[in-house]
């Protein structure tokens, strides 16, 4: 088998204002400078086109969802094909009458839309109400794209190490998280540095544990909600290798994060460090128990 090829990723961590179509031609420039930078799979933050609605339980707020494909997408699908790049764009998508879904579409180098996945963990927690908005997906997927196969999960799911094994012997050769997570400004004193530590460490060991390359990408900026002191986005996307190692990092403001991943680094991880060859599948049937007592 010939080696495959190295493959450029772009991250575009933004700020996000209130006017939907701003945000989404801010978007579609910030692809076009990181194609012109060499990105190959440009993937663009959760829920990129609007502000962080979640925060409140607002009825009126599920119309900011939109079917896919639908306007969005289909511009995404466009702005691909003109590029020749594959665009990973997640939006909160109206699937059905009363049904919501915590999106992600993937876009090929050709502008076909390969498919959707669907957020499988919905958090619910004091701001980030999403149980209230998002229908669980049920599936994990991988895209075989003109450039790499690739896996995507979002935001809640960087937390859980079964999305990412899944995914991975599904054959990612990269896991991509697009995210939306940040601090409650009164908390950020005290425990601001340990939450931003606990999600990078969580997400650097799936690259560890199963092999691959890992990359998320988050919003940043303080988006208010009246009644609250908001959330203040933190920013920090980073893309780390199968080794763990962060090959490249943003800080805290509006950046495009770009760096190459090789293949081959998968292949020479996995033979020092065999993580998937010694599994023991026979053993782990509990793992399908909520909780073993």
């Amino acid at each position: 088998m010939p080696p495959r090829q190295p493959f450029t990723v772009g991250l575009i961590q933004a700020a996000v204002g209130s006017d939907i179509a701003a945000n989404v031609r801010d978007a579609q420039g910030k692809i076009r400078e990181a194609a012109s930078r060499g990105a190959q799979i440009i993937c663009l933050q959760e829920l990129f086109n609007a502000p962080y609605f979640a925060q409140a339980t607002k009825s009126e707020r599920f119309d900011l969802a939109e079917p896919i494909p639908g306007p969005t997408v289909i511009s995404m699908q466009a702005l691909a094909r003109d590029l020749k790049v594959v665009l990973i764009v997640p939006i909160f998508e109206r699937e059905a009458a009363g049904v919501y879904r915590n999106s992600a579409a993937v876009i090929d180098a050709d502008g076909s839309l390969l498919g959707v996945y669907r957020k499988l963990h919905i958090p619910d927690d004091p701001q980030y109400y999403e149980k209230y908005y998002f229908t669980p997906g049920d599936t994990f997927k991988v895209w075989p794209t003109r450039q790499a196969k690739i896996g995507t999960l979002i935001c809640w799911d960087q937390w859980f190490p079964e999305g990412a094994r899944i995914t991975s012997l599904l054959g990612a050769e990269i896991l991509f998280y697009p995210t939306a997570i940040g601090w409650h400004p009164a908390e950020k004193d005290a425990v601001g540095q340990a939450q931003l530590s606990a999600w990078q460490t969580i997400q650097r060991s799936h690259a560890i544990a199963n092999g691959v390359f890992v990359a998320a990408v988050n919003r940043v900026g303080h988006e208010p909600e009246p009644g609250t002191n908001g959330i203040e986005f933190w920013g920090h996307s980073f893309i780390a290798d199968p080794f763990g190692r962060v090959i490249a990092q943003a800080g805290t403001g509006p950046e495009i994060l770009v760096a190459t991943c090789d293949p081959a680094i998968i292949e020479e991880t996995r033979r020092n460090w065999p993580f998937l060859r010694d599994r023991r599948v026979d053993a782990y049937a509990p793992i399908g128990n909520r909780f073993i007592g």
